[in-house]
């Protein structure tokens, strides 16, 4: 057993939430949804508690036992309320079906790093819910001990029962639960060893599942409070341009139009936060009425002038803009080892040089941009899907002039977020209207709103030189890349460490379209053109492309190049030589191409493998072999579930997607013309393989969408024998309609 002092985050544990002690309204609390599909149990559900007492923040126990734990990040689909409680669970040694679980409101007083992004929420949070669990089973122990007058050192738990084997007494969590509601939380307490969890590293169903397969309401889109209205907005056509004048009495006199106004959320003296600033539409226009359709239909016959703001850009222009920058010494260095221009110099050396590009992507998530708000005078109770709503609340406060205890943020589970709805710029949009308006309203973007209004993942080019001596080793290396608002290139990634002769530089392009957080920011697209350009490196070197990286892997734990590598070179080089195992590298079937990437981000390692065959003269993604490190796995299930999903985002985005601007317009507004991938697309199998390291738990949403790309390219130009540099892969024209 490891101890571990409970300072980490103690006010939740020395606090009672009202939270926990009264259920969240809008709470999800399924008690069959936590359990297994054994019929056995189900047989056997506890009814739902009389009577709760709070133990701490992250959990209450019904005095029959039952456990409700809550779980405080925000759901974007990574299943964080599955996984949190499980962890939870683990430490206070409860029964998994006896488990409900409720999602937190926004809390910044019990909670901390209530945010969804950077596939963090495990990992910041496997110390201190641990903590929650352990130190909530110790008060319990702790009060049995009193209640029975014997030494808390022998008594014993399991699932949800106390055990004093002496006198052979044993007593369920609700029979102490009121007692150890009182009891002082311990300065210290005892951690389980891995190797003895039940619930962790276990399959569990998602606590979400009937209803989101039974259409059930748990959705922003699904809230309908009394007296609401929808409202919609109306944003600039293009970007650089801003509103000029609009004409709301012709529209006021339709069907259930209620209200039409102008507003502006970012007047000045509003302190912004950084999910504020990537918002370059402040000024729209608000339409309010009754239902979905009558706005809709006032929204198109509403007239309004837009005026030039910016610069508007094409993009051609940007293209132009990024190609210069490659062929230009960058103003920031981020990195230099050795004398790459002297090697580069050298007329023994094979050089080798590529550049790749890639558009911007809209978010698309499948649940359209939403949020609920209901201002008055006093208060702000909003409620809906987003990924950071500690900034929103922040946003809000300074917005309304409120102090933060007078705004309410509930969060329903999102319908996909990927980035987008870290920036809450409809959260204070919503909040501007209902106050406005002086009505509770749903604001709703339709899919034009929301593919036209940003945010964007960046667009992206890069060049790579690489030098390979008469012995085809790698002796220089050198990666010069550029993007919107900032430069895609980790100085400090591989093959950094691995190179005598290194050299890492950085332009970025400024521009007014908006860009943000795309899944895996910059590294959705360098893992691509890097790995790419390794498989044409050892090409020219005459080597096997998974030898070739597990070589330069060798360099980087024996001899490594630098103090500032941010990778851990034995378990990079571990998921490469996993997936080569597994997918029998060298032994393809007929017919079958492959192509090999490994990745590591958001401090975790994958490793792919990708079968290409040939159907009709396109490439089509047959299997893939997937190896990850991402540490102590919590769910498999849901584990394989975010590893396949991201595999999959990655593959259709590579091949199919990308967004285009004429003079600022975007030319792609709805699915006719932006291209996503289709069920016939998406691979027949993938098998997925975790290296059990038993180390803390990294990031998984993640990491497995930016190798993807690369594993698919490498196995087309194995294919047909051409080598690919620029994204969607696959032109639109050639498979739209």
């Amino acid at each position: 057993m490891n101890l571990i002092k409970t300072s980490h985050n103690r006010r939740s544990f020395l606090k009672t939430s009202t939270v926990a002690g009264g259920g969240f309204v809008l709470g999800f609390s399924w008690l069959t949804a936590c359990q297994t599909a054994d019929p056995v149990k189900e047989a056997v559900v506890k009814a739902m508690p009389k009577e709760w007492f709070n133990i701490n923040s992250f959990l209450k126990i019904g005095d029959n036992g039952i456990v409700t734990i809550m779980s405080p990040n925000p759901e974007i689909g990574q299943n964080v309320k599955t996984a949190m409680p499980m962890i939870v669970a683990e430490e206070l040694d409860v029964a998994w079906e006896d488990v409900v679980v409720e999602q937190a409101p926004l809390n910044t007083k019990d909670f901390s790093r209530q945010l969804a992004g950077g596939s963090q929420s495990i990992r910041h949070g496997w110390d201190g819910l641990r903590m929650a669990g352990a130190t909530a089973r110790r008060m319990l122990l702790e009060a049995a001990a009193k209640q029975w007058e014997v030494p808390v050192g022998e008594l014993t738990t399991s699932e949800g029962i106390i055990y004093h084997k002496g006198s052979g007494k044993e007593m369920g969590y609700g029979d102490i639960a009121s007692a150890a509601n009182g009891m002082v939380v311990p300065e210290e307490i005892g951690l389980k060893d891995p190797k003895d969890f039940k619930i962790i590293g276990t399959d569990r169903l998602n606590v979400d599942g009937k209803k989101i397969v039974t259409g059930q309401p748990l959705f922003g889109l699904d809230i309908q409070e009394e007296g609401m209205k929808i409202a919609m907005i109306v944003h600039p056509p293009a970007f650089g341009m801003k509103l000029k004048s609009f004409d709301g009495d012709a529209i006021k006199s339709m069907p259930g139009i209620t209200d039409v106004f102008s507003i502006n959320t970012q007047p000045k003296g509003v302190e912004l936060q950084w999910s504020d600033k990537n918002n370059v539409f402040p000024e729209m226009v608000a339409i309010v009425g009754e239902s979905t359709w009558q706005v809709m239909k006032a929204k198109k016959a509403l007239k309004v002038e837009w005026g030039p703001g910016s610069k508007s850009e094409s993009s051609a222009d940007h293209e132009a803009t990024l190609t210069k920058f490659m062929s230009q010494k960058a103003k920031e260095v981020a990195r230099r080892d050795g004398n790459p221009e002297a090697v580069f110099a050298s007329s023994d050396n094979k050089i080798v040089e590529r550049t790749y590009t890639a558009p911007f992507l809209a978010h698309n998530t499948m649940e359209p941009m939403n949020f609920y708000a209901n201002v008055t005078a006093d208060k702000a109770i909003l409620n809906g899907p987003i990924q950071t709503p500690e900034f929103a609340e922040k946003s809000i406060a300074s917005l309304l002039g409120m102090d933060p205890e007078q705004i309410t943020i509930d969060m329903t589970r999102m319908g996909g977020g990927f980035g987008r709805r870290l920036y809450g710029h409809f959260v204070t949009e919503a909040a501007l209207i209902s106050k406005q308006a002086k009505s509770p309203i749903k604001l709703v973007y339709t899919r034009e709103d929301d593919m036209t209004h940003g945010i964007y993942r960046p667009a992206y080019k890069v060049t790579y030189k690489a030098a390979l001596d008469a012995d085809n080793n790698l002796v220089a290396f050198h990666v010069r890349g550029a993007g919107t608002h900032g430069s895609p290139v980790f100085a400090n990634r591989f093959p950094a460490g691995a190179v005598d002769n290194y050299l890492a530089e950085n332009h970025t392009k400024e521009s007014n379209i908006s860009t943000g957080a795309w899944r895996a920011p910059r590294s959705n697209f360098i893992a691509c053109a890097e790995q790419c350009f390794l498989d044409e490196v050892a090409k020219e070197a005459g080597k096997d492309p998974i030898d070739f990286r597990l070589a330069l892997f060798d360099k980087a734990i024996a001899n490594p190049v630098g103090e500032k590598n941010d990778y851990d070179a034995e378990r990079y080089a571990g998921v490469l030589k996993l997936v080569k195992e597994k997918a029998n590298w060298s032994n393809p079937a007929n017919g079958v191409h492959r192509g090999v990437s490994a990745y590591f981000c958001h401090n975790s390692y994958v490793a792919q493998v990708v079968d290409v065959v040939m159907e009709d003269n396109l490439p089509k993604v047959q299997k893939v072999h997937c190896a990850v490190d991402c540490g102590i796995v919590i769910n498999p299930l849901s584990a394989k579930n975010q590893i396949e999903g991201g595999i999959i985002d990655g593959i259709g985005h590579a091949m199919f997607s990308g967004m285009t601007f004429d003079n600022g317009k975007p030319d792609q507004t709805n699915f006719d013309t932006y291209r996503l991938i289709r069920h016939t697309e998406a691979p027949a199998s993938i098998e997925t393989h975790f290296v059990d390291n038993g180390i803390k738990p990294t990031g998984l949403g993640e990491p497995s969408l930016p190798p993807i790309a690369a594993a698919v390219a490498n196995a087309i130009a194995s294919a047909t024998g051409e080598r690919l540099y620029s994204q969607p892969f696959i032109a639109n024209k050639k498979v739209l309609g």
